[in-house]
């Protein structure tokens, strides 16, 4: 619930695991959170492109705000060399 308005926030359904191939080249981070049965631990599974989420994308969707701009400007469509 927490991250239900956050653009580039995917919360999973239960049971499901993140894939890095869903990420590529997306400023998105795929979460899915799992409680083994009887178990005391709370195991989250998360997965980012760090080459766009990581220190680049982050800088521009914090210039964005910054700037008063919407945190998604230009970071929807990203371009991927082969």
């Amino acid at each position: 619930e927490r991250y239900r308005n956050e653009p580039f926030v995917d919360v999973l359904p239960a049971g499901s695991h993140p894939d890095t191939r869903s990420v590529r080249a997306a400023n998105t981070c795929r979460i899915a959170v799992h409680r083994p049965q009887d178990g005391d631990v709370v195991v989250v599974l998360s997965v980012i492109d760090n080459l766009v989420k990581g220190a680049a994308g982050q800088a521009v969707q914090n210039l964005n705000i910054m700037f008063g701009l919407p945190e998604t400007e230009g970071l929807q469509q990203i371009a991927v060399l082969p």
